[in-house]
């Protein structure tokens, strides 16, 4: 059974609710009363400096008004915290002021914040965007800090109607994506059609896409309302929406921009309500400039973008999802305990060219394929990940190498690694990894070219 969001805020038990900040705050205050009337069993705390604490991994929601904590261990100590408790939201309630501290802090895994002075009823609003979240997320893991950033915006972007474009490689879940979106912010019973704009025939998909009336084309034995109709008051997905024919592209233009349909054959014109959520594996800027996109969709699509990062840049959702699709698969087994150390570091040094679809194929296989219990190595049938895309390899030249020229070459490699951990620590966030390694941005770019020309292999 589907229920709203206010249902099911009000079926689901108090929630266990977290403030952190200054006794002196007067945000604090009024924060934990409208919380307490809302329902929710409060814990405060006074100093920043208990994020540490393992209690914390109990609480599904924590407030942290930051006022005047430090910036540098209020950033290090909260992005630290989101990597440690994966299923704690973290808000930061902030000043009109500081709004840049709040947008620094969901850079590194916050979800949401709340801007001092602020209302009983905003803070209610709050609490339900975080109770459609957690039923909304369904099989979306986001451990990583990508993952989190990724669905605070689609939080964030699903509050309009305006046209949302996924884009991402294959089997990056670009349709869950949506449903996500759908979930979050549509009512129970509101409609989401999905469209694979690839997999209809060429002249088929007019039909399918906007309807027909009997008699509109040989074999159109009765009317048949379209895709855009049934979604109405919904959610429509046109998935692959590269695939889409030159010729149709300029009709569902029309359609965007008069927010009306016309069936094939008919004279009517059908007023429409419906979310449009585009998803594309290819970079529709380079599908325009070649001729096979027209501009004025993409623009009309590209609104509100969301980009879903590959699985390779998100390696803390590798054994998250893995153990996810062995639930799904083996439901009556433990799937926390089935992958051993072995396999699970088999897992995180491949690269997933085919992201979680191909870690899903994975480990179906290797659940029918396994000898005895636990999953080992061996069942998941991956190749040998090559050595550059997992740590730094010195050239063959170096194991020439003697003395003193052979220790200055090793710190230089060792070094590079040091620089290509650092940024993937930061997920990929240069200007961060810069600063964390006491250089420049652009000091890090000639090192990163420099690396390049020394034929190492970079992938962020």
């Amino acid at each position: 059974m589907n229920y709203s969001c206010d249902e099911l805020f009000d079926e689901l038990p108090a929630k266990k609710v977290a403030i952190i900040g200054s006794a002196q705050e007067p945000a604090c205050d009024f924060l934990q009363a409208g919380l307490r009337r809302q329902g929710c069993k409060v814990s405060r705390y006074d100093a920043l400096d208990g994020l540490g604490r393992t209690e914390f991994d109990q609480f599904s929601l924590m407030f942290v008004v930051v006022g005047s904590l430090p910036a540098r261990s209020l950033y290090a100590q909260v992005e630290a915290l989101t990597r440690r408790a994966r299923n704690l939201s973290v808000i930061p309630v902030v000043e009109y002021a500081d709004q840049e501290r709040a947008a620094a802090l969901l850079e590194i895994g916050c979800v949401d914040y709340l801007l001092s002075p602020f209302s009983e009823a905003q803070l209610a609003a709050l609490l339900r965007r975080q109770v459609c979240a957690e039923t909304a997320q369904e099989s979306f893991v986001s451990c990583s800090q990508a993952g989190r950033r990724l669905l605070a915006m689609a939080q964030r972007v699903s509050l309009t109607r305006a046209p949302i474009l996924i884009t991402g490689e294959t089997g990056t879940g670009k349709e869950l994506m949506a449903r996500y979106i759908h979930r979050f912010s549509a009512s129970p019973d509101a409609p989401f059609i999905a469209v694979n704009c690839a997999a209809i025939p060429e002249q088929m998909l007019e039909s399918i896409l906007f309807g027909h009336e009997k008699g509109a084309f040989t074999g159109a034995v009765s009317a048949q309302p379209g895709k855009f109709e049934l979604a109405n008051g919904g959610t429509l997905l046109l998935d692959e929406i590269g695939e889409l024919p030159l010729g149709l592209q300029a009709k569902l233009l029309r359609v965007l921009q008069e927010q009306r349909v016309e069936r094939l054959g008919g004279r009517r014109e059908i007023e429409l309500n419906v979310r449009i959520i585009a998803a594309t594996n290819r970079d529709l800027q380079q599908e325009v400039a070649e001729g096979r996109f027209r501009a004025d969709l993409m623009f009309r699509l590209d609104v509100l973008p969301l980009h879903i990062s590959p699985l390779r840049e998100r390696k803390e959702d590798v054994l998250p999802l893995a153990r996810r699709f062995i639930g799904k698969y083996a439901p009556q087994e433990a799937h926390d305990e089935l992958l051993t150390e072995d396999a699970c570091r088999a897992l995180l040094q491949h690269d997933w060219p085919g992201n979680a679809r191909e870690l899903e194929n994975t480990v179906q296989r290797a659940l029918v394929l396994r000898n005895g219990l636990f999953i080992q190595p061996q069942d998941l049938g991956l190749a040998v990940p090559a050595a550059a895309s997992v740590r730094v390899e010195k050239p063959l030249t170096l194991a020439a190498e003697n003395g003193k020229a052979a220790l200055r070459a090793s710190g230089k490699w060792a070094e590079y690694q040091h620089v290509i951990d650092t940024i993937r620590r930061f997920d990929g966030h240069k200007t961060k990894a810069a600063a964390s390694l006491g250089m420049t941005s652009r000091a890090l770019r000639y090192r990163l070219n420099a690396m390049r020309e020394q034929g190492i292999e970079l992938n962020f």
